[in-house]
């Protein structure tokens, strides 16, 4: 029997709760992968056992503890996670209490998602699960890796493609509407965004104004008088902001729930009911409120993914000079034209353009180091045509 499985079992002590799981890991060979998107998501998987069909193979990406609902991304370092002193010395004991304190709460996130993966019943819906928990998890740490969360929202967003495919024209036509409607409330976002960086950044000159050694102090004891004029209209430039930061999540919130009851979700697989629920997308909807990091279809997990990915570019910690920059740069860059974003995606297009002629050619007596720069490099100067012609027509 264990010859037809595809599955490893591998036994790993919960770091939190000390409850020893046995989790299953996708042998080699036990399926294959027929094509990529432009994103790098498979876009047919034929599993070797007829009868696994219907697991994405992303359900065995994060491993959840069966009592605690911990969770991670089942890596060799998880494994022996009993050997990292950096894990045991500087994230174990934050990440433990934060855990075990919010599972404690009342109508407990954690406990809620973790006591709905059943992988034998919700495949596609158990892979979400767990790796929204690991994205709980992650950020749980006083120094979390922006470019995980990024890493996770991006396989959320896939499996919510894979679980779409089934979506008649009726459903299809009016999820390219959503879209639209999403589009629009993101570039609404990011405005409103780049406006509260200004006020931000306006703040800090008037402050370094005021705190200018090179001015007398006769200059500046006429100066003073002004300087709470100034904070009093920059907190009164700060105060709406908020309140329409506020209105927008709540129509985020409503646009989710419309999405819900005409689609039965964006990404679910037939709208069917998901346990006690109406519907899975119901579900995470419910989860939503006690959360904000929740996302319900793939269109929000792409602008998760965008969000931490380009975080994790800017800060550059975690991420390696070379192809996984150039991938980086090229992932913000397609994510970005699939939301609708033409005019972020082409300045991350022509970033990746940019750092994949340098690497190429500082490389260029190394073949095999520059093969996925090289492949990067034509999908970024295809996919970057595409997006001006996007652009263009806007």
């Amino acid at each position: 029997m264990a010859n037809e499985s595809p599955f490893l079992l591998t036994k790993v002590e919960c770091p939190i709760c000390k409850t020893v799981n046995e989790f299953e890991t996708v042998r080699v060979g036990a399926y294959t992968e027929r094509d990529r998107d432009t994103d790098f998501c498979p876009t047919e998987i034929q599993w070797r056992y007829p009868r696994y069909q219907a697991y994405n193979p992303l359900a065995f990406f994060a491993a959840t503890c069966s009592h605690c609902y911990y969770s991670r991304e089942f890596t060799k370092s998880f494994k022996e996670w009993k050997n990292d002193s950096s894990f045991r010395t500087y994230r174990l004991k934050t990440v433990k209490e934060k855990h075990l304190d919010r599972l404690a709460t009342a109508d407990s996130v954690i406990k809620r998602m973790g006591e709905a993966v059943d992988l034998s019943r919700y495949p596609s819906e158990s892979a979400i699960l767990k790796l929204h928990l690991a994205i709980f998890d992650e950020q749980l740490g006083d120094h979390f890796s922006q470019l995980d969360l990024g890493r996770f929202y991006l396989r959320i967003g896939w499996v919510f493609r894979g679980m779409g495919k089934g979506d008649n024209p009726d459903q299809q036509f009016l999820g390219g509407l959503m879209v639209e409607i999403d589009n629009r409330c993101s570039i609404m976002e990011t405005a409103l965004k780049n406006f509260r960086d200004e006020v931000d950044v306006l703040d800090r000159h008037v402050i370094s104004h005021f705190e200018a050694d090179q001015i007398s102090s006769q200059l500046q004891a006429k100066m003073a008088p002004f300087r709470e004029k100034f904070k009093a209209e920059l907190k009164a430039l700060r105060d709406p902001v908020e309140q329409v930061e506020s209105r927008i999540e709540s129509l985020n919130q409503l646009i989710a729930e419309y999405r819900a009851a005409t689609l039965g979700g964006e990404g679910t697989s037939d709208g069917g009911g998901f346990g006690q629920y109406e519907s899975f997308a119901g579900f995470l909807l419910g989860l939503k409120k006690g959360w904000n990091g929740i996302v319900v279809n793939e269109q929000e997990a792409l602008r998760k993914a965008i969000k931490y990915y380009s975080e994790a570019f800017v800060e550059g910690r975690g991420i390696a000079t070379g192809n996984q920059q150039i991938q980086a740069a090229y992932l913000i860059a397609e994510l970005s034209r699939r939301i609708g974003d033409f005019d972020g995606a082409k300045q991350y297009f022509n970033t990746t353009i940019k750092l994949g002629q340098e690497f190429i050619y500082q490389n260029r007596q190394d073949q095999s180091r520059t093969a996925l720069a090289r492949k990067i490099l034509e999908l970024a100067m295809e996919q970057g045509r595409e997006n001006m012609r996007a652009l263009k027509s806007t």
